[in-house]
């Protein structure tokens, strides 16, 4: 017997020039302050530009980023400073794959 099954994908498509608040960015990933401030301080997500006059401001970048950070907190567990590391690895992966790409 031939069962059918129907699954539902949420997804949210953002340009890169699209910038996010704080609060709009924890909104978007479902994310705390709290868990987000301690990945922007241990370095995993860098706001885009900041001022002492002006709320820092994220890219579509960052939110790729607070995602798969999320991800890695939720299902392997990972502290705030690994979760820094496993998002610099993976940056590295994805430029040495652009470069492969390119030969």
């Amino acid at each position: 017997m031939n069962e059918s099954r129907t699954g539902w994908l949420e997804c949210l498509i953002v340009e890169e020039q699209v910038e996010f608040t704080l609060f709009e960015l924890c909104r978007a990933t479902g994310t705390s302050e709290d868990q987000l401030a301690l990945w922007i301080e241990q370095g995993a997500i860098e706001p885009k530009h900041v001022s002492e006059n002006e709320e820092p401001r994220f890219d579509g970048a960052s939110l790729r980023r607070v995602r798969t950070a999320r991800r890695l907190a939720h299902d392997l567990e990972i502290n705030a400073a690994g979760i820094a590391l496993a998002l610099d690895l993976l940056d590295e992966i994805e430029v040495l794959r652009a470069q492969l790409l390119r030969r």
